[in-house]
């Protein structure tokens, strides 16, 4: 099978487009299906990886990719007929690497089928982002009807899906972003309010669109020094989910201002979490959000896709941050 190799660790250019094994039976073990792959969803931890600075979990692929499309050809029977699978279904997965391969094996349990009306790119690009926003802000961060949401980078593909399910479960959104028309990307999203990070404080403009009170949960993707404004504009009982570190490690807050408003900081990495963790979170995805993508409550966020060949290019757009949404390889 071709497959996108990581030469080295460094730049985009280190991305070479060779060949592997096949991952034939029974390499696709037990609990596991086969698919061929018609499309590999890029994500920030991709990059991550590429440079180094994100190891790869013990028995996962080196090939880079946490999420595909396609089609099953094979695996285990009993667990492909348990969770209502038969070969030729067309399924996307998340998977702890390999995805960025003609074939890849991945757990029954974190495959869901196509939702009705997507196509396999379109598909490609749900896993990541969902699994992770409804394990963090659902879960987590415990997102309430009525309640209200500030999302860090709205234009991302973890924002796109966060502005989406917030209002699809009933929430108030604020987003945030780099630019004036990714702030209006928001907006026709569905986010209630979008604050340009460059030229304002979203702390004061939270505060002046909360009167006051606050938000109730943050999804932070910068952590840093974000943290210390984000616990200012914290409701009470507010919570903040870290779910990426791209402002720093080190964060300073006000402890009197935790203390005194009950506040949770929290976070989580999806990655290295078991298949049985992940299973549950395909479940709930089923059930609660499968349907709005069937019926175009909310819907994938594509900016561009490239032929497995380019994914030097990809990973260059997706280092530009000049992107609103999900960017896809195609096989």
């Amino acid at each position: 099978m071709r497959a996108v190799e990581i030469t080295t660790y460094g730049a985009p250019e280190v991305l070479v487009l060779g060949t592997r094994p096949d991952p034939a039976m029974p390499a696709a073990g037990s609990g596991e299906l086969l698919i061929r792959v018609t499309a590999s969803g890029i994500n920030r931890p991709d990059v991550l990886q590429r440079m180094g600075h994100y190891p790869v979990p013990a028995g996962a692929s080196d090939i880079p990719g946490l999420e595909v499309a396609g089609t099953i050809v094979g695996g285990d029977e009993k667990a492909m007929q348990d969770a209502g699978f038969k070969i030729g279904d067309r399924v996307c997965a998340l998977v702890a690497g390999g995805g960025y391969a003609e074939l890849c094996a991945a757990p029954v349990g974190q495959c869901l089928p196509v939702p009705e009306g997507l196509t396999d790119i379109e598909a490609a690009s749900l896993p990541e982002t969902f699994f992770t926003v409804f394990s963090n802000v659902m879960d987590r961060g415990r997102l309430q009807k009525g309640e209200t949401l500030l999302i860090q980078g709205g234009t991302s593909g973890i924002g796109v899906t966060a502005i989406q399910l917030g209002k699809a479960f009933g929430a108030t959104v604020i987003a945030t972003a780099g630019s004036d028309d990714k702030c209006k990307a928001c907006l026709e999203l569905g986010a209630d309010y979008a604050i340009n990070y460059k030229t304002q404080d979203f702390a004061l403009e939270v505060k002046t669109i909360t009167g006051g009170k606050g938000v109730d949960v943050v999804l932070d993707m910068v952590a840093g020094d974000y943290v210390k404004r984000e616990v200012e504009c914290l409701a009470e009982d507010g919570r903040i989910v870290i779910i990426a570190i791209q402002g720093g490690t080190k964060s300073e807050a006000n402890a009197g201002l935790i203390l005194r408003k009950r506040l949770t900081i929290t976070g989580s990495t999806l990655r290295p979490r078991s298949v049985a963790f992940k299973a549950d979170i395909a479940a709930s995805l089923k059930t609660r959000a499968w349907p709005l993508l069937a019926n175009k409550t909310i819907k994938p966020v594509l900016f561009k896709t490239f032929p497995a060949a380019q994914a030097v290019e990809a990973h260059k757009l997706m280092e530009s941050n000049q992107h609103i949404g999900k960017i896809v390889l195609t096989w």
